[in-house]
């Protein structure tokens, strides 16, 4: 495999140039920028096979920098690095399209196999391009996939990275159960029971979105996955 070529956008100089040296003996090319401003830059002159951002830093932050870049592109693989713990901080970094999270401190050797990880489904997925449906009708509401936007009745509303990219996967797969494991592992880059819960949480926003049909349904398959189903109206069967 070619060089893996890392954007590093981190603002603490010392670790920044600790994960430098490190990576590059590992078969890594590492850019780093000191900020989000410098590193929103750099994204787009560089076009990194993956950006690894810590998320407090001046000028701006992670997750606004990676709200940025998402706006237009939604494939690079994006790992946190942040001392940040909560609940809510770790789903924030999921909705804005962040692919993986790992907390501070790590392990150098943690941070290379996630960073592997990340970056061979990222090559894989570009060698297969499949021709995807983008546009789906789920009861009464419209969903397109690229755009990201849910409408209902003329009403639009729009879904976070993470949140289309679970509703993408129900439809295509509707009145089948979608695997949780597959899911975690598709967009968080790991199904541990942590990430499971944060999955179950954007589950729960989908499910309030869609509550205006009270035809369609998010059924939870205990201990396997999720499955879209949309009943129908006056139906005994």
């Amino acid at each position: 495999m070619d060089k893996i070529k890392v954007l590093l956008v981190e603002d603490e100089q010392t670790l920044a140039m600790i994960i430098k040296d490190t990576l590059e003996g590992q078969n890594f090319i590492i850019h780093t920028a000191a900020d989000g401003d410098e590193g929103l830059r750099m994204f787009f002159d560089l076009r990194p096979d993956v950006l690894v951002a810590d998320v407090m830093m001046p000028r701006m932050d992670g997750f606004e920098m990676v709200r940025h870049i998402r706006q237009t592109d939604k494939r690079t693989p994006v790992l946190f690095l942040t001392a940040r713990s909560s609940i809510n901080d770790v789903v924030e970094g999921f909705e804005l399209g962040a692919n993986d999270y790992l907390k501070k401190p790590f392990g150098m050797q943690e941070l290379i196999v996630r960073i592997k990880a990340l970056v061979g489904k990222a090559f894989t997925f570009k060698e297969e391009p499949k021709k995807e449906e983008t546009c789906f009708k789920i009861g009464d509401y419209h969903f397109n996939s690229v755009t990201q936007i849910l409408s209902h009745t003329g009403i639009e509303q729009e879904l976070s990275h993470r949140e289309a990219e679970i509703l993408k996967r129900l439809c295509e797969n509707r009145n089948q159960v979608v695997n949780t494991q597959n899911i975690l592992l598709d967009l968080w880059g790991d199904d541990s029971f942590f990430n499971s819960r944060s999955l179950h949480v954007f589950i729960t926003k989908l499910r309030h979105k869609l509550s205006k049909d009270e035809r369609i349904r998010i059924v939870n398959v205990r201990g396997i996955g999720y499955k879209l189903i949309i009943n129908k109206c006056n139906s005994g069967s």
